[in-house]
C-alpha cells in the first residue's frame, strides 16, 4: 500500500516532470548557485527545488554510467546500486527467448529497461518512487510498452517458475555496500530459496562479496564475472534453465572475451624466472578463479602459485590478457630500480603490485624522470623472492 510519503514523493516527481524549465535551470547553474538556491526558490517551493537538485546531480554522475543520463529519472543511492548499462545489456541477452522476466529489487530501472529490449518485463520494488522511476527511464532507454511495475515486497511473493532478475540492497542504512551476502536484503536465505523455486535466471551479486564461501561449491550454478574497461563490475548467479554448463564464466566486455570452465581441473606449473613477456589477467579472470585455466588455454605459467600474474611467450588472442614486454627484472627494493633507471629515466611510470604491500606514490616520487618511453613497474613474487620487473605495455 501506499502511504501518503509516498504519494508526496511521486506527486513531487510528478510536478517537476511537468517543469521542465527548473531542471533546465539548475542543470545550467554554477556550483555556488546551486548551494545558494535562492533565485530558484523565488520561484519554485523548497521542496521541488530540493528534488531538482537531486536529480541533476544524480544525472550529471550517471554520465558514462547510463545513456541519455539528461532524461533519466534518478538518485544517488538509486544510481549507486545501479547497473551500468553495457553490464545490463549484456545480461539481458541472456534472457532472449523468455515469455516474460520479473525484475525484483528493479530500483532506478536499468536492468528492466535493457530486458524489456529482449522480453515482457515486470519490476517489483518494495518504493512506489522507485517504481515510479523505473517505469520513466524504460521509456527513455527501453522499451516502455514491454514494461510494468507493482509495488511490492519481493520476500512475500510467490516465483515459483517464473525467470527472474533480481538485484539485492547490499547497502542498507551501511555508508558502504557489505560484502557479505548474509546481510543483503533480501538475505542468503531468501536468495537460497528463489534459487531453488524460480524456474531461472540470474541474482546480481557485488564482485568482492563473499560468494565463494555460499555459493561457490553449489551444483547447478554458474556464476559469471563481468569487467568493462579494466574494472570488475558484477558477479552474476545464472541458475535454473538460464545457467550454463561450466561453473564460473569471466566476461570481458571492453573485448568482447568470455571463457567458462572449472577452477578446480587445470592447475598451472610455477616458474622461477621471468620470460620476454609477462601478463596481468583481466580482472573477471582473477575474481572468477579461472586464471589456471586461461594459463592453461594460452601456454603461460605463474610467477608464483598465490601470484595472478603470467609469463611465457607472445599470445595472439589478448581478449583477457594484458601484455607487458618485460626490459629487466630487478630486486624490488628503491635503490636497485633507480639505479637501473638512472642511465634511461622514463618520462611516465605505471606502477603495479598484487601481492605485494609497495607504497606506490612513494615510489613514484622517488623515481627519476626523463625523456624515456613510459615504463610499467610490476612488484611480484618470482621463484619465492621479491621482484620488480620493468616491462612496456604492448
Amino acid at each position: 500500500m501506499t502511504s501518503p510519503a509516498d504519494s508526496t514523493e511521486i506527486s513531487r516527481l510528478q510536478l517537476l516532470q511537468a517543469s521542465p524549465e527548473l531542471l533546465a535551470a539548475v542543470a545550467a547553474c554554477s556550483a555556488a548557485e546551486r548551494t545558494s538556491q535562492k533565485q530558484l526558490r523565488t520561484r519554485y517551493s523548497d521542496d521541488l527545488v530540493r528534488e531538482a537538485l537531486t536529480v541533476c546531480d544524480a544525472r550529471q554522475r550517471a554520465t558514462g554510467q547510463l545513456p541519455s543520463a539528461e532524461q533519466l529519472w534518478l538518485t544517488r543511492t538509486g544510481l549507486e546500486q545501479a547497473t551500468t548499462w553495457e553490464v545490463a545489456v549484456h545480461k539481458a541477452s541472456r534472457f532472449a527467448g523468455c515469455d516474460a522476466v520479473a525484475d525484483l529489487c528493479c530500483g532506478i530501472g536499468s536492468d528492466a529497461a535493457a530486458l524489456s529490449l529482449q522480453t515482457t518485463v515486470h519490476g517489483v520494488d518494495l518504493s512506489p518512487a522507485m517504481v515510479w522511476r523505473a517505469s520513466q527511464n524504460a521509456a527513455v532507454l527501453g522499451c516502455p510498452e514491454r514494461f510494468t511495475g507493482t509495488v511490492a515486497n519481493v520476500t512475500t511473493c510467490d516465483w515459483s517458475n517464473q525467470f527472474i532478475h533480481a538485484d539485492p540492497d547490499r547497502r542498507g542504512s551501511r555508508p558502504r555496500p557489505t560484502r557479505r551476502l548474509d546481510e543483503y536484503c533480501p538475505n542468503l536465505t531468501w536468495l537460497r530459496q528463489v534459487l531453488a523455486t524460480a524456474r531461472g535466471g540470474a541474482i546480481k551479486l557485488g564482485p568482492a562479496s563473499d560468494w565463494p564461501r555460499h555459493l561457490g561449491n553449489e551444483p547447478g550454478l554458474e556464476i559469471e564475472l563481468t569487467s568493462l574497461r579494466g574494472e570488475c563490475r558484477e558477479a552474476t548467479v545464472w541458475f535454473g534453465d538460464r545457467a550454463g554448463s561450466e561453473p564460473r564464466r569471466a566476461t570481458n566486455l571492453t573485448t568482447g572475451t568470455t571463457l567458462a570452465g572449472d577452477p578446480t581441473t587445470v592447475a598451472r606449473p610455477v616458474v622461477d624466472h621471468v620470460d620476454d613477456w609477462l601478463f596481468e589477467p583481466d580482472p573477471s579472470v582473477i575474481r572468477a578463479g579461472l586464471v589456471d585455466l586461461l594459463a592453461h588455454q594460452q601456454g603461460l605459467a605463474r610467477l608464483a602459485a598465490d601470484e595472478e600474474y603470467l609469463t611465457g611467450g607472445p599470445v595472439n588472442d589478448r581478449g583477457l590478457l594484458t601484455p607487458f614486454r618485460v626490459e629487466a627484472t630487478l630486486p624490488a627494493n628503491l635503490k636497485a630500480v633507480r639505479r637501473a633507471l638512472r642511465s634511461r629515466p622514463r618520462a611516465a611510470y605505471e606502477i603495479k603490485c598484487r601481492r605485494l604491500k609497495v607504497d606506490v606514490e612513494s615510489v613514484r616520487r622517488q623515481l627519476p624522470l626523463g625523456s624515456g618511453p613510459p615504463a610499467t613497474l610490476i612488484f611480484c613474487r618470482i621463484g619465492g623472492q621479491s621482484r620488480a620487473v620493468l616491462a612496456s605495455r604492448e
